[in-house]
């Protein structure tokens, strides 16, 4: 007598709506409270044991990546929609807008934003990111209205600082950190331009200091 099997179907279907429920409560986890949310609270939320979890995301990191994927398209997209405006400063106000956009209320993207990781398909989307700002940079210096000594480094920079603006009063005032860019923005401009105490920091020493926070993050 043949042995009677238990249909594949109804598995993959309880398979797919506790990824689909994991990624969800991740999503929530995270934004929360960063990247280096516990993993236990994360399957709780979801309604799953931990061993769920690591079946279905063996790394912390392979997560993160379904967790971000919608927003690493969108920043990709605003560096390509950025880098055609006209006038160019429009474009280089526009990226910024809509990183910090991504940011407000999302530890998570935060820390994307702002750090370095050993993951292939976000390196690869902040590559993408780097070289299209750096373009951005240019234009708008080629047009005048940039001042000459910005560096696609420093654009980094208003990424980390809004970061933090936004992790501190987006519960009081999502909106805060539009008027912190402003104020920023208006230091870049060439018409307001005034020697620098400093020099700008080269690409590899943004990189060290990007990878030693990712490092603290996910410590």
């Amino acid at each position: 007598m043949a042995t009677r099997r238990t249909p594949a179907g109804p598995l993959r279907q309880d398979a797919r709506r506790n990824r689909t429920a994991l990624v969800t409560a991740a999503k929530a986890a995270f934004a929360e409270e960063g990247l280096s949310a516990a993993l236990e609270g994360v399957a709780r939320r979801a309604g799953v044991a931990i061993g769920t979890l690591y079946r279905h995301f063996p790394a912390r990191m392979d997560l993160v990546t379904a967790v971000v994927a919608d927003k690493k398209r969108a920043w990709i997209k605003a560096a390509e929609t950025a880098v055609v405006m006209e006038p160019a400063w429009d474009g280089l106000v526009y990226f910024l807008e809509r990183i910090c956009e991504l940011q407000a209320g999302d530890l998570a993207f935060n820390d994307i934003a702002s750090m370095r990781f050993q993951h292939a398909g976000i390196e690869a989307a902040r590559k993408r990111a780097y070289d299209l700002g750096s373009r951005i940079v240019e234009r708008a210096q080629a047009e005048g209205s940039l001042r000459a000594d910005v560096t696609a480094e420093d654009l980094a920079f208003i990424v980390w600082a809004l970061s933090r603006v936004s992790e501190a009063t987006y519960a009081i005032n999502p909106d805060a950190w539009r008027r912190y860019l402003a104020l920023t923005l208006d230091g870049y401009r060439a018409s307001a331009a005034h020697p620098l105490p400093a020099p700008p920091l080269r690409p590899r020493q943004v990189l060290r200091a990007q990878l030693q926070l990712g490092r603290r993050r996910l410590r």
